[in-house]
């Protein structure tokens, strides 16, 4: 998953109950597209393509999607997404059959071409040339340059990247091709009277260079005029807070990081000071961190804030721990507790807010019905402890991450704060492999300040998507003047990426990383020696545990 802003850690009660997955959106004064989750990977990709071009739409597993909720949901257009079932298999995932009679534009990718062929009566074959990766789809129909094809194939064809093992081989009455490949003749299908289109490759990523023009001109084909800014959202919001709490009191589990800070700043636009926040410090927190965050929300918000140092609480609790997922639970657990404890001291508290995002929504269900694999714990995908008698505030889980960034901006936020790299719920618990002690800690904390100043003096933060550093449970042999030293290493970790999910190192210069190397070992007791971590994701994660 994604997200990696630290905020409350609620234990593991799914989603789904609480997370609108099985019907519409409130956020109904839009302008609305719907994409039917086949289970691709990249279907979130999809929806951050749109929502760029100022299109709201949401993404619904199909197995959700009925004749009742289109009519509900009421879309301007549909996107069928791809997916790694087959549709020559026996109870394979299906569209809704009323969706075709709705008069609405319809884009089928990949699963979601073979979908439309096979419902509206064509066909689709196993056992064909299979295409993962990159292709090259040449023109062969007279409309491309009509329609959702407009700017396309002014080359003479395009690059796109493909992933199917299955392949249409008979056109439902109709369509006609508009482009093929080398491993997909019907690459690109259409019948434009009633607006249907269908690729067999992936528009939404980035290695289809011209995917991100072809799915704005559907959404201009569908008549979409772009209404979906942060402006508009932000006033929508504060509308619906007002709505839900009525009178009643929030409290607001602030971390200090993006997402919860952005939370509260909407909350307390909406109700003032029956706001009051939280912030749990579990003494794993980067340098100066919990000053900086109590410093900014008492003194330029005059959000009522409580400051819960229980750093000897946490810090007892992870003596001798060093089981990475130990590590987490623990935290969780003591996280619980903590706000628990603060939370009966405010009186007529009714709701919780917490910074659950979309992308935490979405995943919260699995397309197939089973169980996915579990790389790691994560904080904020989970409900309320039943005893916190408790009801959920979420005003930012109809939005990415780019876009509460945006929110942010639009409410007020410096630039330097909403820009600040994803710190994980654990904090440095997890960028110190092995054993947690108060020195190993500090020696972290002075590491990893100086790699961040490094990279900032060097103009590089804003390239970033996350920076770090990490102590290793190891300690190596090293020379400082005429002495033999015996102190730790540490790695330096800093990737790029769009939204976490996948990630590659940042390229620095050996300048770059000699100077800082050299600044380290200089500045920070206890450190000999200093690595650079270029795993990139996958197959590792961006953390180190």
């Amino acid at each position: 998953m994604p997200t990696t802003d630290f905020g409350p850690f609620w234990p593991a009660l799914s989603l789904a109950s609480r997370a609108g997955l099985a019907y519409p959106s409130v956020m109904t004064d839009h302008q609305r597209l719907l994409i039917i989750d086949f289970g691709s990977q990249v279907t979130q990709l999809i929806a951050r393509r749109l929502r760029e071009a100022r299109v709201y739409c949401e993404i619904h597993p199909y197995q959700n999607v009925d004749a009742a909720f289109l009519r509900a949901f009421a879309p301007r257009a549909v996107i069928l997404s791809g997916g790694p079932a087959s549709v020559t298999e026996p109870g394979s995932p299906r569209a809704p059959q009323e969706l075709f009679g709705m008069g609405i534009p319809i884009l089928g990718i990949c699963y979601g071409q073979q979908v439309m062929m096979t419902q509206l009566g064509g066909k689709v074959e196993a056992g064909h040339h299979r295409e993962f990766g990159r292709a090259y789809v040449e023109p062969a129909g007279a409309h491309t340059s009509d329609a959702i094809f407009a700017g396309l194939f002014t080359g003479g064809r395009e690059e796109v990247w493909m992933s199917h093992g299955d392949r249409v081989t008979e056109l439902a009455p109709g369509f006609e091709v508009i482009g093929t490949s080398a491993g997909a003749p019907l690459a690109i299908t259409a019948d434009a009277a009633r607006n249907f289109y269908a690729v067999q490759f992936h528009p939404e990523v980035h290695h289809t260079p011209q995917g991100r023009v072809m799915l704005q001109n559907f959404t201009r084909l569908a008549g979409f005029t772009g209404d979906w800014t942060m402006a508009a959202y932000r006033d929508e919001a504060i509308a619906q807070i007002r709505a839900q709490v009525g009178d009643g009191r929030v409290i607001c589990g602030l971390s200090g990081g993006v997402d919860s800070s952005v939370a509260a700043v909407l909350i307390h636009e909406a109700i003032g000071d029956r706001l009051t926040c939280v912030f749990v410090d579990h003494g794993l927190l980067r340098q100066n961190e919990a000053e900086e965050v109590v410093g900014m929300f008492r003194d330029h918000y005059n959000i009522p804030l409580i400051h819960a140092d229980e750093s000897e609480l946490f810090l007892g609790a992870l003596d001798g721990v060093s089981d990475p997922e130990t590590k987490r639970k623990t935290i969780g657990r003591l996280f619980i507790d903590v706000f628990q404890k603060y939370a009966d001291r405010i009186e007529g508290a009714e709701f919780l807010a917490q910074g659950t995002l979309y992308p935490d929504v979405i995943e919260s269900v699995s397309v197939s019905g089973g169980p996915s694999a579990t790389i790691k714990s994560h904080h904020n995908v989970g409900g309320l402890p039943e005893k916190m008698g408790l009801k959920l505030v979420e005003p930012l889980r109809e939005l990415f991450k780019d876009e509460v960034r945006a929110l942010g901006r639009e409410l007020g936020l410096p630039d330097s704060f909403i820009g600040r790299h994803p710190f994980p719920g654990p904090g440095l618990a997890i960028r110190c492999p092995g054993e947690i002690t108060r020195d190993k800690l500090e020696i972290l904390r002075q590491a990893d300040a100086v790699f961040i100043d490094q990279i900032r003096k060097h103009g590089l933060y804003d390239e970033i998507w996350q920076a770090f550093a990490a102590i290793l449970p190891v300690r190596t042999v090293g020379v400082m003047g005429d002495a033999r030293t015996y102190d730790y290493a540490c790695a330096l970790r800093a990737v790029t990426s769009v939204d976490g999910m996948t990630a590659d190192f940042y390229p620095f210069s050996h300048e770059f990383l000699g100077e800082t190397a050299t600044r380290i070992i200089n500045e920070v007791k206890g450190i000999n020696r200093v690595t650079y971590d270029i795993t990139s994701k996958p197959p590792g994660t961006i953390e180190w545990e």
